[in-house]
């Protein structure tokens, strides 16, 4: 679609909706004296399946929740209303779209450790979920491969392989296994499935040969020219670019809808990465960002390239981890034992099963007690673990750089590249999805997001207040300045600050001594025990000056035994002392002892006030 002409200096009104796969949310942002604020949010079931097979219906019938909320209009003949005169209507409609299982693609590539890696990389950064990544070493036989791409039915393929210049036999025998496939997409019977080449340059004709005439092929510049150097943007504009032109054109509903909005419907994912990266850009952070779903659990994060000191943004999709339909695969990749460990009362492991199978039957129900909203917490926390080594396993440099080898050499390659995850770097951690941004109280979400990614360090707690990052990433390409404003002023939940040193030592042996002076110019000196975690209140928007001591067996940063000083943001939670120690850390075994160990952690932390031992 062409972007239509936006005065942003008229933008009062926005009207912006989110098309989840199973339910469409609608949130209305007005310009008032404080600026850019949330005003109301709607939502109702997403509408892209039978009987009804309209994504409009189910955005009208969102945006009629907010009608009902403001007694005003901003829908007019089955469709949203612009505003002209008076106060009826929108200035802007903008929308973000993951109905209809969002955008499903496959990657191809010729080194699994290297080409196909830098595939992914692109796919997942434009919002994509990669159904399957397929290479010339990943141990299958041509025809497995064919049966895969014909068996899986991508909404796109993504093709790479080969540096600039280089051999371009294996690039074209993959362009041979997708050409026999003969691939059919998902949506939309009458159309062709595309490809995207962003493979060797030297290799685009014999390429075209091959698959011009079976696929709606694309070439553009290779995503690896060099062995030290990944060129990501021009794949990920193209992919975006297709999912709206062959997969949303093709979905139910989609085409009336782009007639409606201002600027192009972007994937959910990539939206929620667009705002993580401007907020990272804006602020000088670096952050890492996670949502957790039913389904899937998305991770996100944008560091710093220690070689060339460039912001380096990753995102990951666990299709196997989620809180209700996928449960049972968080339960079996993680080992009952693991999810155990978090429960703060004796229960054997039968009960646990059943409860667990319970909710995996039914998957949209919540907690009804105490001690299934403790065991879903706990199940919460695996799942972020899982995730976060998943995505930190892809969030790597380059491999083979700066090494000599050969095509041949880089096949036996399989070590990964150093990961660019720096937990003692890391600035931000921003959680979102039902189990974080719902949870009864802030601190749980604190207690999730500390066990499950386990910071070092000094690093800001916070939460989505409820969900609107995907239409704020999209409200970014519009108005830049009013989706900062929201996503401080009404998004982000601040939490707090979590200061954790990393060593080991004896239970009850002095990890650290801090400082803390406080707004009000009063001083706080604790000392923290190893193996214990403490809350000091801070609230939201203070500040506060630590000075930290670790001891000689602990790192806050600096080097083990190094001081730090430095001023933390308050939140909800306040500042939280963990100095539970290396990290991942040790859960006792014996029951009676985790049980303890867990009650005394809640209670530092208030986390569970019902109960109290």
């Amino acid at each position: 679609m062409t972007e239509k002409r936006i005065d942003k200096e008229k933008i009062g009104t926005i009207i912006a909706t989110d098309c989840g796969s199973t339910t469409t949310k609608a949130i209305l942002i007005e310009k008032t004296e404080d600026g850019f604020r949330l005003q109301k949010r709607g939502e109702a079931p997403t509408t892209v399946e039978k009987p009804a097979e309209d994504v409009t219906k189910g955005v009208l019938n969102a945006i009629n929740e907010i009608e009902d909320l403001t007694g005003r209009k901003f829908t007019k003949d089955n469709k949203v209303l612009k505003q002209e005169e008076g106060d009826d209507g929108a200035d802007v409609y903008i929308s973000t779209s993951s109905a209809g299982g969002g955008l499903q693609m496959m990657v191809a590539g010729v080194v699994k450790q290297m080409t196909t890696e830098s595939a992914q990389r692109a796919a997942l950064g434009a919002g994509a979920i990669v159904m399957d990544a397929l290479a010339i070493n990943d141990g299958r036989l041509p025809h497995e491969r064919i049966e895969r791409i014909r068996n899986l039915r991508p909404d796109m393929i993504l093709l790479a392989g080969g540096i600039d210049g280089g051999d371009i036999k294996h690039v074209v025998e993959m362009a041979e296994i997708i050409g026999s496939a003969d691939p059919r997409p998902r949506f939309g019977a009458q159309y062709t499935l595309p490809v995207i080449y962003a493979g060797n340059k030297d290799a685009r004709g014999e390429v075209k040969k091959l698959l011009e005439e079976k696929t709606a092929l694309f070439v553009v510049d290779n995503i690896r020219p060099t062995l030290e150097r990944e060129v990501l943007g021009p794949a990920r504009d193209k992919i975006h670019d297709l999912f709206l032109e062959h997969v949303m054109a093709h979905a139910p509903g989609y085409k009336k809808l782009m007639e409606w909005t201002d600027v192009e419907i972007m994937p959910t994912p990539g939206a929620v990465g667009d705002i993580m990266q401007l907020i990272s850009r804006t602020e000088g952070l670096t952050l890492v960002g996670v949502d957790i779903g039913g389904a899937t659990t998305d991770v996100f994060s944008v560091f710093f390239d220690p070689e060339t000191e460039d912001p380096v943004f990753n995102r990951t999709v666990s299709a196997n981890l989620g809180m209700s339909y996928s449960i049972s695969n968080v339960v079996a990749e993680a080992g009952l034992a693991n999810i155990l460990r978090w429960v703060p009362f004796d229960i054997d492991e039968r009960e646990l099963r059943n409860r667990i199978r319970n909710k995996m039957i039914r998957p949209t129900t919540i907690p009804q007690t105490l001690e299934e909203l403790m065991v879903e917490q706990g199940i919460c926390r695996e799942a972020l673990r899982l995730a976060f080594v998943q995505h930190k396993e892809m969030a790597v440099g380059l491999k083979g750089v700066q090494k000599e080898r050969g095509i041949g050499d880089a096949f036996d390659q399989e070590t990964s590249g150093q990961s660019l995850v720096d937990m003692m770097k890391l600035d931000m951690l921003v959680g979102s999805g039902g189990v974080l941004s719902h949870a009864p109280r802030r601190v749980q979400s604190a207690m999730m997001l500390l066990d499950g990614f386990l910071p070092e360090g000094f690093t800001i707690l916070t939460v989505d207040s409820i969900f609107m990052m995907p239409q704020l990433g999209v409200l970014a390409k519009v108005h830049e300045e009013s989706a900062l404003e929201v996503f401080h002023k009404d998004c982000l939940i601040y939490l707090g600050t979590a200061i954790a040193p990393v060593g080991q030592a004896k239970d009850g042996d002095v990890a650290m001594e801090v400082k803390i002076t406080l707004p009000d110019g009063k001083q706080e000196v604790r000392k923290c025990r190893y193996g214990y975690i403490e809350r000091i209140p801070l609230g939201v928007g203070e500040k506060a000056t630590v000075e930290a001591h670790p001891t000689r067996k602990f790192d806050l940063g600096a080097g083990r035994g190094k001081p730090v000083t430095k001023e933390v943001v308050g939140g909800v939670v306040g500042i939280i002392l963990d100095t539970r120690g290396r990290r991942p850390f040790n859960v006792p075994e014996n029951p009676a002892k985790r049980v303890e160990k867990l009650l005394a952690w809640n209670e530092a932390m208030d986390m569970y006030p019902e109960m109290k031992r």
